[in-house]
């Protein structure tokens, strides 16, 4: 699937889990993945419509995730992981593009004047301490919050440097505070990028231009109910909040969130958002769910800074493609229901036939700033999933339509069919 999202509190949990580890344990996984659209132009644009399987509409890349953790002594461990990705030159013969924004280009003598380099980088290397029920981690690492995430939907990942806190001596709460100096993520990329979310070379840089304060409160006193709140102090330009409340009681889930993302110190207007998610799982069966969000168009035509709506701080530089922790985030299309005046419905399905893992997405955005014209988006995701012992396998079809109420000139896309195949070794 495009995008991993677990709850909070699992995620906290897997981001100390190797505390617990013996001795020494190496992970990872390989990965291929290959995607192919067509596009349906505007009726006045003089392109050709792109095809499937069609070398100028697909897009493919391998990666490499090798990791390492120990015991360094009671208490204390530390962990490296070291990603890398390469098209394994199929950008000469069966596609033109690529997943990961890590690679750079070489000029030779190809077809296209340029070679599409490989990278490697360490995007993990941290060190853990506990002391009773408080834990300190230090270093490149992921992070798993609302607003400041690592998105794993792409053949790489992005982290941080940070250093983390993490304190559970309050019953049935869990209080984080961390300070985020460095990202290799899209946003903080100073140099030239293909897209998705990392930064050319996977290179790291300063996060939010000076770095950033988080500091987060989960509690389930209730066990049913588990609910957070977080807030985010970026030094250069804004301040954020998220509030977020979750039932899962007898397969009945519901959910509420709300966003405020202030840029006081730029004078651009808030971001505000909420979303309402009502669902029912019937165990080994099927879980359906539908949710609503609004996000207000206040911040709409501001900087580059709120311009991209709520989504993740780390990747928020792309024009589309960003995520967010919105129930109605898009499976596939990205910086949809986040943006400034959008308002989206979805309704997904998830079920398992015939030991094959199926999920079916519906969601549909109106977008209105103003009194500038409506855009309307609309996807439809069908993936099916199945596990062969270490081998994860996953074909995804999706259709998008975009509409507006204005002028559609040349290069508006009118609809796009994707194919997307999905092929990860686990080790």
């Amino acid at each position: 699937m495009k995008i991993v999202k677990t709850s909070l509190m699992a995620a906290l949990l897997l981001s100390t889990s190797a505390y617990a580890i013996d001795n020494v344990k190496v992970n990872g996984d390989v990965k291929l993945f290959y995607g192919t659209q067509s596009e349906d132009y505007n009726t006045f644009d003089t392109r050709d419509d792109g095809n499937l399987f069609d070398k100028e509409s697909s897009y493919a890349d391998a990666g490499l995730s090798l990791g390492i953790t120990a015991d360094l002594t009671e208490g204390v461990s530390a962990g490296v992981t070291v990603l890398a990705v390469s098209t394994l030159g199929l950008e000469n013969n069966l596609v033109s593009g690529v997943w990961s924004g890590a690679h750079t280009t070489t000029a030779d003598g190809s077809t296209f004047g340029v070679s599409v380099d490989d990278e490697m980088w360490v995007s993990d290397a941290w060190l853990a301490g506990t002391v009773g029920k408080t834990t300190g981690k230090i270093g490149r690492m992921t992070l798993e919050t609302p607003l400041v995430f690592t998105e794993t939907w792409s053949v790489d990942y992005n982290s941080f440097e940070s250093m983390v806190l993490i304190n559970e001596d309050i019953p049935d709460t869990t209080l984080v505070g961390a300070w985020i100096g460095k990202s290799n993520g899209y946003a903080d990329d100073t140099g030239p990028n293909i897209g998705s979310v990392t930064a050319a070379g996977g290179k790291f840089n300063t996060f939010a231009k000076d770095g950033a304060y988080m500091a987060g409160v989960t509690n389930n006193s209730w066990a049913p109910l588990t609910a957070q709140a977080w807030y985010y102090g970026l030094q250069s330009y804004s301040k954020a909040y998220w509030l977020q409340a979750d039932l899962d009681m007898d397969g009945i889930l519901a959910g509420a969130q709300y966003t405020d993302i202030s840029y006081d110190t730029t004078g651009d207007k808030d971001n505000k958002a909420y979303a309402v998610m009502l669902g029912y799982a019937m165990k080994d069966v099927v879980t359906i769910k539908a949710a609503f969000s609004s996000v207000d168009d206040d911040a709409a035509g501001n900087s580059d800074d709120s311009a991209n709506g709520v989504v993740n701080f780390a990747t928020n530089g792309q024009s589309a493609g960003a995520a967010s922790s919105l129930y109605t985030e898009y499976w596939w299309w990205f910086n949809t229901a986040s943006l400034p005046g959008a308002d989206t419905v979805a309704l997904t399905f998830e079920g398992t036939a015939a030991d094959i893992d199926l999920f079916l997405g519906l969601y549909t955005t109106d977008i209105e700033v103003g009194n500038l014209p409506k855009d309307t988006v609309s996807e439809v995701t069908v993936t099916a999933s199945k596990s062969f012992g270490p081998l994860d396998t996953s074909i995804a079809i999706i259709y998008d339509d975009f509409d507006t109420d204005g002028i559609k000139g040349p290069g508006y896309v009118e609809d796009l069919t994707t194919f997307q195949l999905y092929l990860t070794y686990n080790f």
